[in-house]
């Protein structure tokens, strides 16, 4: 992998944009406000904790923030789960965006693993 030089550039970063926008979308004529702005500040929380972690001054410093962006995908999973309970979206919709966290929490998993390899972004 070559010398990234912005975070808008990896494509972690790509997909937790993707999916932050999907929740907006899904969510915005929900009316539970709690509920709505406490997924939409999960799906953000990855978006910007990889870009944070990207700008910090090591790997190891990017590698933790990578891990609070992991836990975050994982909490818009679990969201998707009460969303589809509580009818706000289509189980066809909450199964979607539980599989593109999933494949999320992968990535960066995986690239948390060549970072600590040490190879540089």
């Amino acid at each position: 992998m070559g010398t990234i030089k912005d975070f808008e550039d990896l494509e972690i970063w790509k997909m937790a944009r993707e999916l932050v926008n999907l929740i907006y979308m899904d969510l915005k004529d929900c009316r539970d406000y709690g509920f709505k702005d406490q997924a939409t500040r999960a799906g953000i929380s990855i978006m910007n904790n990889i870009s944070e972690g990207f700008c910090r001054n090591s790997n190891a410093e990017f590698r933790q923030f990578l891990n609070i962006a992991k836990g975050s995908a994982g909490e818009v999973k679990s969201m998707y789960y009460i969303a589809e309970d509580q009818q706000y979206v289509k189980q066809i919709t909450s199964l979607d965006r539980r599989n593109k966290s999933q494949r999320l929490i992968n990535s960066i998993a995986g690239f948390m693993k060549y970072l600590k390899s040490g190879n540089k972004t």
